[in-house]
């Protein structure tokens, strides 16, 4: 048997059904492989178990917190897990999730080529991924983590109780895995496009990894620094931290937020690209402003190694700065707001449709919107002072960051599991986890809002009695949220057997990677395809089925 397919440039060939997911070849050839889609599965399988883990931290968060005093935690415990939850859901997940797993195996495809640049240099990151991982989890389990998943001095290089150095050097491996990534990506933009696919032909997918990937090579080297310092002067006590020795608490500060801003970014730029492909395919358009967009991208990496220091209005800078950072924190909301809005013009007169990735794709847009929003509050100096360190910064992190990306990702899995996999999930049940997991997140993080604006601060294992009620409406909240996450991993590893056969484009959507096979050929095409259109076209789509060459045995 085999298949004839059209190609973008019209012309056919015959392909042998012989796909990445071939099953002659054992765990050895996975292990070594070089192929960009079986490393963004072994990815997402490590991504999936790391985030559940960093999952449970959370659930044991929510169950101390349900009563007044620390009854189920010891604070040191506390201390340990909520700092364990934050290393692993930002450098093990928030930071790898979509660009490690979708991108690796749609961005080549997506340019129409075979593979990504550096194909060894591509498994090396996942292998230090893995690293990494092993790293940290070995530093929790022989004695933890005391510092905050910011490593804050001096906590991090004074305090003894605690495996700063290997967890630092964990997240240092880490730093590497995601500027090699980012490197492949650079160069495969670069160098490795179809004939004919122009840089404003481009899905914005791609356009927000490659933004996305400048911050990763440009800001990750700034984190590892830092990082080194700290061990540094953890282990033979140099002084760069350190008042007593001549050096600068304040400066660890800047060198840290001047990575750790510009990797909010890193995380939300690849999500941002997946909610454009989605908004395209299911209301039928051709996203609004594609230009106005993908320049967004841009800006928002360039505007990103500017606002660090509005972490520090109450940390001893100067007014004048402050007021500076103030004004620059305002001026990034410009080119996310110019998403926003032209994704909602997308919608207009579009042929909207319901299907799961866009239920997150809207789900994203509403917690996005929140979460961006209540950082105008913290970018205002006199509202920052007020809620800095209490739990108005957590929900206004997790709206963005764990809410905003989350729906982002979730809804590029969905979109893009028939490609991965070659089956459909069931619809009615995928819908049915995209409302429960919106609904519980508003209602675990909402609350929070308001408890850190009454003074609730955060870190803390015990706090006054009234508020335990908006901590309760909290953990009741996490519970929904959890099923919310733990019905896509049941439903989904089902669709592997189970699932009805997807075909190649159940989507009818426009990219280069929805015009060939499910799951795709190890090489992706058997030639090289000639771009003739524009991104996001349904009119060449239409075209293209009318002359499609139907399949033959």
């Amino acid at each position: 048997m085999s298949t004839i397919v059209t190609l973008p440039d019209q012309r056919t060939a015959t392909l042998p059904k012989v796909s990445y997911l071939n099953k002659e070849y054992g765990l050895k050839s996975w292990l070594l492989t070089g192929d960009h889609k079986r490393i963004a599965v072994l990815y997402l399988i490590s991504i999936t178990f790391f985030f559940f883990i960093g999952g449970a931290m959370a659930g044991l968060i929510r169950l101390e917190l349900l009563t007044p005093p620390s009854d189920l935690l010891a604070a040191d415990t506390y201390n340990k897990v909520f700092t364990a939850h934050g290393i692993i859901m930002v450098f093990l997940f928030l930071v790898p999730s979509v660009p490690a797993t979708i991108g690796n195996f749609v961005i080549p495809i997506m340019v129409g080529a075979k593979d990504l640049a550096f194909p060894k240099i591509n498994l090396l990151s996942w292998y230090l991924y893995v690293a990494a991982g092993c790293m940290l989890l070995w530093a929790l389990v022989s004695g933890g983590v005391d510092t905050g998943w910011t490593f804050t001095t001096p906590l991090s290089t004074h305090y003894l109780n605690t495996h700063v150095v290997t967890a630092g050097l964990a997240v240092f491996v880490a730093g590497f895995s995601s500027i090699f990534t980012g490197l492949n990506f650079i160069v495969t933009i670069h160098r490795m496009r179809a004939p004919g696919m122009t840089w404003f032909r481009l899905p914005l997918f791609v356009w927000s990894h490659y933004a996305a990937s400048i911050l990763m090579v440009l800001g990750t080297p700034v984190l590892a620094i830092t990082l080194t310092l700290v061990v540094l002067e953890r282990t033979i006590g140099i002084g760069v931290f350190d008042p007593t020795k001549g050096g600068d608490p304040l400066l660890f500060q800047h060198l840290f937020w001047f990575y750790s801003h510009p990797a909010v970014y890193i995380m939300i730029l690849p999500g941002m690209g997946v909610i454009s492909e989605v908004m395209s395919t299911f209301s039928r358009k051709r996203v609004f402003g594609y230009t106005a967009v993908a320049f967004s991208s841009v800006a928002i990496a360039v505007f990103g190694f500017f606002v660090w220091a509005h972490h520090m209005f109450v940390m001893g800078i100067s007014s004048y700065s402050a007021l500076v950072f103030s004004l620059l924190t305002m001026l990034v909301a410009v080119p996310s707001a110019i998403k926003i809005f032209n994704w909602s013009a997308t919608l207009y007169k579009g042929s909207i449709t319901f299907e799961t990735p866009m239920l997150y794709a809207f789900g994203f847009i509403g917690l996005f919107t929140i979460g961006g929003l209540t950082g105008v509050f913290l970018g205002s100096m006199g509202m920052d002072i007020h809620l800095t360190e209490t739990y108005f910064i957590v929900a206004h992190f997790h709206f963005v960051m764990v809410g905003g990306m989350l729906m982002a990702y979730l809804s590029g899995v969905h979109f893009w599991w028939p490609k991965i996999t070659g089956r459909m999930y069931p619809e009615g049940v995928s819908k049915l986890a995209a409302v429960i997991t919106f609904v519980g997140f508003v209602l675990t993080f909402f609350p929070q809002f308001i408890l850190g604006y009454l003074g609730m601060p955060r870190r803390y294992a015990a706090y006054p009695a009234e508020f335990q009620v908006l901590n309760v409406f909290s953990s009741a909240g996490a519970s929904v949220l959890g099923v919310g996450y733990l019905l896509p991993l049941l439903y989904l590893t089902w669709s592997l057997k189970y699932g009805k056969i997807a075909g190649s484009n159940p989507w009818q959507a426009t990219g280069l990677e929805w015009q060939i096979q499910s799951p795709p050929l190890t090489e992706n095409f058997v030639e090289t395809p000639i771009v003739t259109h524009e991104a996001y076209d349904y009119e060449w789509l239409e075209s293209k089925k009318e002359n499609e060459v139907p399949t033959v045995g």
